[in-house]
């Protein structure tokens, strides 16, 4: 049962629009897609804001133990889709390299191959929402960095370009850890995890391309393409180039 009592609510500080990353044939457009830290959490003036931004369409990659703490928040008083799309069912099983850059990056490459279906239908959502869609975990770094990963693949981007864009977080971390603070208590219980992991977690230090430099590289040795395990699952190239067609439209 989705428990919303006691939420804190406020601005999101990890949301960012992908426009004017370059990819094959130009660069992404403004309003096409928005990454995010969680938007369950946001404030109903900066919901109504995304709203009237051009916000059609929500695709939330959290656990469903995560959207039972939260719910959908203020956001779901407004006509924009939700689709929930869990990239991982347990967050704390799930690092089994630990929380490290280098732990996650191996993680990140498994939930590509076991979420290729959930990724395929996320990148289906973007392809004909008429407005702008906005995906989003909780700190918007790791689900929503494959995710975004995965798409900028699909619209031609270079590694150089992927990885700069997940790198963008790092200098958001401190804010995404002082947003999630006070409701960190009940989403650990919820997930199983001890708190005190990421306060002397190496993900604070460091650089944080390697986690998405080894994501790839782990792929490509696996499969020679980063998007083999999408194409398996179903992405054909009538949803890559309508993809495509929407995030370079002028």
């Amino acid at each position: 049962m989705t428990t919303t009592t006691d939420i804190a609510l406020s601005a999101p500080v990890n949301l960012r629009d992908l426009g004017g990353t370059p990819v094959e044939g130009g660069t992404v457009r403004e309003g096409f897609a928005v990454r995010a830290d969680d938007l369950s959490t946001v404030t109903p003036q900066d919901a109504a804001a995304l709203v009237a931004a051009g916000l059609t369409a929500v695709v939330d990659l959290r656990s469903p133990a995560e959207v039972a703490v939260t719910g959908r928040g203020p956001l779901a008083g407004h006509p924009v889709g939700y689709h929930h799309l869990p990239l991982i069912a347990d967050v704390g099983g799930s690092v089994t390299g630990g929380f490290t850059h280098e732990g996650m990056g191996e993680m990140y490459a498994r939930m590509v191959e076991g979420a290729a279906p959930r990724l395929v239908t996320a990148l289906t959502v973007m392809a004909y929402t008429t407005g702008a869609t906005a995906f989003h975990c909780a700190a918007g770094r790791d689900r929503t960095g494959v995710l975004a990963a995965v798409l900028l693949l699909t619209l031609g981007a270079d590694d150089e370009a992927v990885v700069a864009d997940y790198a963008r977080t790092g200098a958001n971390m401190a804010a995404v850890m002082e947003r999630t603070r006070p409701l960190m208590g009940a989403m650990f219980a919820a997930l199983d995890l001890d708190e005190s992991v990421l306060r002397t977690s190496a993900l604070l230090e460091g650089s944080m391309e390697v986690s998405m430099r080894l994501m790839l590289a782990r792929l490509r040795e696996r499969h020679g393409d980063p998007l083999a395990p999408l194409r398996a699952a179903g992405l054909g190239p009538d949803t890559t180039a309508r993809l495509r067609a929407r995030a370079l439209a002028a």
